[in-house]
């Protein structure tokens, strides 16, 4: 994205309703402006599908804690037996199908908005190329999504989805999200040695950093 004066005027004034809202705005529904209209349109589209949503990436971030972090896109994990339905009803519901390579997951664009919604689909395998994660994203349900309403990833699953990424910029996030949320380490380290026994070493890790 292009930064212009008019679209840092947005992000800044964005910043100021967020933190002024903070202990109001619990679920994705209560976002403000655009991205509230997009998460409404989300909600439709899951609703007609009958299909499982959470919202992760930055804005599951933000909810849990890390209010400096502010995003221009929404990142979904949906289920797996309701993809191919929702991307089908997706324009009906003012949603575009963005091109992407072979083997990238979908991405679309809301048409009023121009928001992006990044789909992480039950089963993808987070990573890169050349570091693919030794885990797939797991059903929505799992990570606290309700049927036909978007919700916010629990803390635990939003970690071990940032560690199977892989990336510095998530794990960066991870360790504000460890400074924020030092009651629920435990709750967080025991979920990580269910899933994958080098998310539980690395997030010990991350703590340590975090301590220091």
């Amino acid at each position: 994205m292009v930064v212009t004066a008019e679209s840092l005027t947005e992000h800044l004034k964005l910043a100021d309703t967020l933190l002024a809202g903070r202990n109001q705005m619990f679920e994705p529904q209560d976002l403000p402006g655009r991205y509230g209209r997009v998460v409404v349109a989300i909600d439709t589209l899951l609703t007609a599908c009958k299909c499982y949503a959470v919202v992760g990436g930055g804005w599951a971030v933000w909810r849990h804690g890390y209010l400096g972090r502010v995003t221009q896109d929404i990142d979904i994990a949906l289920s797996k037996s309701g993809i191919a339905d929702f991307l089908q009803a997706a324009p009906l519901a003012g949603f575009e199908i963005l091109e992407s390579p072979a083997g990238n997951w979908p991405k679309m664009r809301h048409r009023e908005t121009r928001i992006e919604v990044d789909i992480m689909p039950e089963g993808g395998i987070p990573g890169t190329a050349g570091r693919p994660a030794p885990t797939t994203i797991p059903h929505p349900e799992t990570m606290g999504a309700v049927r036909g309403r978007l919700t916010f990833m629990s803390l635990s699953a939003l970690v071990e989805l940032k560690l199977a990424a892989g990336r510095l910029r998530d794990e960066a996030d991870i360790v504000e999200l460890i400074r924020e949320n030092r009651e629920a380490l435990p709750q967080i380290a025991a979920h990580l040695a269910t899933v994958h026994p080098t998310y539980a070493d690395r997030f010990a890790e991350l703590v340590s950093q975090a301590d220091e």
